[in-house]
């Protein structure tokens, strides 16, 4: 009897632990070294779930200081790629070249004759660095959704530098609400997401993002 409390009670606690563990004797003494390693199991579960809290601390951090290392905002970064590749940009955002350490801003431009160039732009003195072409499939989508629009990405990468430093604005052509996206961050590294307008300009809060974790803890 002693037995089967002993291995039900350290079956719970791997369960809630969210592993396995295993008591097989019937002493005292073995029941005390069955408790002692569900124990420790679950306080192993607790430090890998801090573990990954400081990692995700340490990313937030890491993006902060980014953002705060560029002297050239969005919108000159993305003037200096486009008077170096004319044509309309999509898409701008501060980022690490090629996982360096080196931090660039990366200009995507739709250019005149439908080419996709990818232009990097120094984020200390908005001097280009270099540019390649790229291939993608969404021109037709991308045309379509900035068809009449009269807010260009530089635009709304100035409007969303009121709500914070801005390392990313994005076109997006999908749905039926095209608009500019646009992600800033503040400092201590809070994150926002945001939606522009494409006729107005207008600001709002991006809460999709929000309700996209929350479909998925459901899940």
């Amino acid at each position: 009897m002693k037995r089967n409390i002993v291995i039900a009670a350290v079956t719970a606690a791997a369960l809630i632990g969210g592993g396995t563990a295993t008591a097989l004797a019937t002493t005292g003494d073995d029941q005390g070294s069955a408790r002692q390693a569900a124990n420790t199991r679950l306080s192993d579960d607790d430090g890998r779930d801090d573990q990954d809290g400081a990692d995700a601390q340490d990313d937030r951090d890491d993006d902060a200081a980014r953002a705060a290392s560029a002297d050239v905002t969005a919108s000159e970064a993305i003037a200096s790629a486009l008077k170096h590749t004319p044509g309309t940009a999509v898409s701008a955002e501060l980022d690490d070249e090629d996982d360096s350490a080196k931090v660039i801003w990366k200009v995507d431009v739709l250019s005149g004759d439908n080419g996709w160039h990818s232009v990097r732009i120094d984020p200390s003195n908005g001097k280009v660095l270099g540019s390649h072409a790229d291939d993608e499939d969404d021109t037709a989508q991308v045309r379509a959704a900035l068809k009449g629009s009269s807010v260009t990405a530089a635009d709304a990468a100035k409007a969303a530098a009121g709500k914070g430093t801005v390392t990313s604005v994005d076109l997006d052509e999908d749905g039926k609400n095209k608009s500019w996206e646009a992600e800033t961050r503040k400092s201590g590294g809070a994150e926002q997401d945001w939606k522009i307008d494409l006729g107005t300009g207008k600001v709002t809060a991006d809460h999709s993002d929000d309700r996209d974790d929350d479909s998925d803890d459901q899940d």
